[in-house]
């Protein structure tokens, strides 16, 4: 590899450290809140068009949630862990028994971010390569050693299998994602995949969930004659050990992707990675009888939502 100078070595740096004074973190929009039983489905995009145009017997619109607390993904040789994840979807069961899915408008997933352990020092360092040595002299301060990663949508989810929600050793469905990480040194756009290259996680219970069914009010509140219904699967451990990972992209404007992809093994090809989420709750929500609310039963289920906000 071509030397540095120190001159270009400490424009360089100077530049990544200057990235720390312009990122920003941002203001996420307030979340819904909605009563009782409707409140797993905060993000459910009742107002899509394709829900709004359900008819409730040859097309039935549904809401589903998936969330889990804790979980860990093994990239390469690194192992990450994930923050509280939120995967939310509007599915539109069709009567030939297909289905097509709707995403919200902010993406199907949300995941808070995660603090990578060991931090950039952890990633990047010791080094033999003098660049990044000069880096690693630098992380003393835990502000600019600090990594967090982020797991986000990369593209739309497909190939959503129902079935496969109360089994076992079946993918749910595909979910494209790429994993951002975040660092003064990393810059603001460090991904591992891409929107075009994405991760592409098949997530499958790895142990039976529970199952319960609650009938609930158009508002959400209990209601055993209530016009929704229900049905929560909980408990189970959801996993993929199946999909490939990328090389990293845009870390420190491109000039770090490779330490980054060095240190952790990447590109890693299927069967080297794995990710596991640990006591998923995941939720079907939808009229309790939409063929009686045909052929609005896709508006039927935005009012109702609308009706559940605090």
């Amino acid at each position: 590899m071509r030397s540095v100078s120190n001159r270009t070595r400490i424009g360089l740096l100077a530049a990544f450290t200057a990235f720390s004074a312009v990122l920003s973190t941002g203001s996420a929009a307030a979340a819904t809140e909605l009563n009782g039983d409707w409140a797993p489905f905060d993000r459910c995009p009742v107002d899509a068009p394709a829900m709004l145009a359900a008819d409730g017997i040859t097309n039935i619109a549904t809401c589903i949630s998936s969330s889990s607390v804790t979980g860990s993904i093994t990239l390469g040789k690194s192992q990450v862990p994930t923050g509280n994840s939120d995967l939310q979807l509007g599915v539109i069961q069709h009567s030939n028994g297909t289905t097509t899915l709707v995403a919200p408008p902010e993406g199907a997933l949300t995941a808070d971010p995660a603090v990578v352990p060991g931090g950039l020092l952890g990633l990047m360092c010791p080094s033999a390569i003098p660049f990044v040595s000069a880096i690693c002299r630098q992380l003393t301060d835990n502000n600019l050693n600090r990594i967090t990663a982020t797991i986000e949508p990369a593209g739309a989810p497909r190939d959503f299998n129902m079935v496969a929600a109360f089994s076992t050793g079946e993918p749910i469905l595909t979910l494209p994602v790429r994993i951002h990480l975040k660092n003064p040194f990393l810059g603001d756009k460090c991904y591992i995949g891409t929107t075009a290259n994405p991760v592409l996680l098949k997530p499958q219970n790895l142990n039976a969930p529970t199952l319960s069914l609650q009938r609930f009010a158009a508002d959400g509140t209990p209601d055993d004659e209530g016009e929704m219904g229900r049905y929560t699967f909980a408990g189970a451990d959801q996993g993929d050990a199946t999909f490939a990972v990328p090389g990293a992209s845009g870390c420190g404007a491109g000039l770090l992707d490779w330490a980054v992809n060095l240190k952790t093994g990447l590109p890693s090809a299927a069967g080297k990675n794995g990710v596991k989420l640990n006591d998923t709750s995941t939720y079907f929500g939808s009229p309790y009888d939409p063929a009686g609310l045909a052929p609005n039963e896709g508006r039927k289920l935005s009012e109702f939502w609308h009706s559940a906000k605090r």
